[in-house]
């Protein structure tokens, strides 16, 4: 197992260890450890309170170094997701501005 099997197995698992009140999930695209559907519940006292929201994740092999690929799969309007593909438009999530393997998966 590499080193980015384990640590995407470890990250996979705090996720599934999470409690419903939480309002995150994830889970597998078929058996497929790289591929992720999440869920997240939108935030109290926000517009998106109430609303669940679908993200498609797609984890590459240089994880942790090179960010996942993510998009919502839900339509959703925010400034940083692309209301025509649910592409996270966010720097953070580029990969010439990763260079740490501190950065993780988690979704909140």
């Amino acid at each position: 197992m590499t080193v980015a099997s384990a640590r995407i197995q470890k990250e996979f698992k705090e996720i599934q260890a999470l409690p419903p009140s939480h309002g995150l999930s994830a889970d597998l695209v078929g058996s497929d450890m790289k591929h992720w559907k999440g869920v997240l519940r939108g935030p109290d006292n926000t517009p998106y309170a109430g609303g669940t929201f679908i993200v498609d994740i797609l984890l590459p092999d240089e994880y942790p170094f090179v960010p996942p690929k993510m998009k919502f799969d839900t339509k959703i309007w925010h400034p940083n997701i692309s209301s025509q593909t649910g592409a996270i438009c966010l720097d953070t999530l580029k990969t010439e501005v990763r260079r740490s393997s501190a950065s993780t998966c988690r979704l909140c």
